[in-house]
């Protein structure tokens, strides 16, 4: 039979390890960092961390930049937002 981590999830390989509150944190970092993504330009969930601050798509084959261990920090959001509200301001849409 095999072990498996239903509670652990991707911080299971650590074992008991390391202590569970540094554990829990690994895993808030960890696990959106292997997770897919969605493509903004093709619309496939097929984004994935190539390396630090580098994302690639499998399916358009495109490379993007963005955070380091998520697609898209809150800080960017934050910008894009605020970009897109000023832009609406200015052509005078509200």
């Amino acid at each position: 039979m095999t072990k498996h981590t239903k509670k652990v999830g991707v911080t299971g390989k650590y074992g008991v390890r390391y202590g569970a509150s540094i554990r829990k944190q690994l895993k808030r970092i960890e696990a959106p960092q292997h997770a897919r993504y969605l493509c903004p330009f093709c619309g496939k969930n097929s984004i994935k961390r190539a390396s630090t601050g580098i994302w690639h798509c499998g399916g358009c084959n495109k490379t993007i930049a963005g955070g380091a261990y998520l697609f898209s920090t809150p800080a960017a959001n934050t910008a894009r937002s605020t970009l897109r509200r000023l832009r609406d301001l200015k052509e005078g849409r509200a």
